[in-house]
């Protein structure tokens, strides 16, 4: 696979080949966007076209509202899609979602994708530790940042989903130029922890945010 991305035709052929990137986590794109620490102590992000921003520090959790919504599985959902790792599963409408074993990403179980808009995905991880909630909020945005380091949380909030406590992030960020924006559930249990994120174009989510929702909300506990 080439290290830099080729002059792209069109805005979707940019989409999908910047998505792949992402999905595979490839370091050698990332010197496009540099860290860096100012005479003051602050850290900035340095962009190839000679721009600039501060790198924005991780909101505090006790600030997190709870939406005192009860989210529940679309009956519309008729797949149920289990882990091998966690009394997990994740309710789904085949005829609306691909779905496949996560070859693109090692620390991934499933990969999905919506058959309608190609260009919405979303990746499902499962680990038998038992992260608190907060400190997996942390770890994800962390993690997120080692590829996109200026993203950003625009909205946050616990939910209950299907009985089980969530918390909801919603994340925005540049990458070679392209925004993205990252929609997820972080669920934390006695047993393990589950990362359920969709990613796609910010004008994207909100042609088929409710498709991405139904998805995410399909996430339950298997006894």
């Amino acid at each position: 696979m080439k290290q830099t991305l080729e002059p792209l035709l069109d805005k979707n052929l940019k989409m999908r080949k910047t998505l792949l990137f992402l999905l595979i986590l490839s370091s050698a794109l990332l010197q496009a966007q540099i860290k860096a620490i100012t005479d003051q102590g602050d850290e900035v992000i340095l962009y190839t076209n000679g721009t600039w921003k501060y790198l924005n520090k991780i909101p505090d959790a006790s600030t997190i509202q709870e939406n005192s919504t009860k989210f529940t599985k679309s009956e519309s959902a008729g797949f149920l899609l289990k882990s091998k790792i966690l009394k997990v599963g994740f309710w789904l409408d085949p005829q609306k979602w691909s779905f496949k074993k996560a070859v693109s990403n090692e620390d991934a179980e499933f990969e999905l994708q919506l058959k309608e808009e190609g260009d919405v995905y979303a990746v499902i991880i499962v680990e038998k530790f038992p992260f608190p909630l907060e400190a997996l909020r942390h770890i994800a945005v962390e993690n997120l940042r080692t590829m996109i380091p200026d993203v950003e949380i625009v909205k946050e909030e616990y939910r209950n989903v299907n009985g089980l406590k969530i918390l909801m992030l919603e994340m925005n960020g540049l990458f070679h130029g392209a925004e993205f924006t990252f929609l997820g559930y972080y669920y934390s249990g006695k047993d393990g922890a589950v990362q359920y994120t969709v990613y796609t174009s910010p004008e994207i989510l909100e042609t088929q945010r409710s498709q991405v929702e139904q998805l995410l909300n399909g996430f339950v506990e298997i006894d």
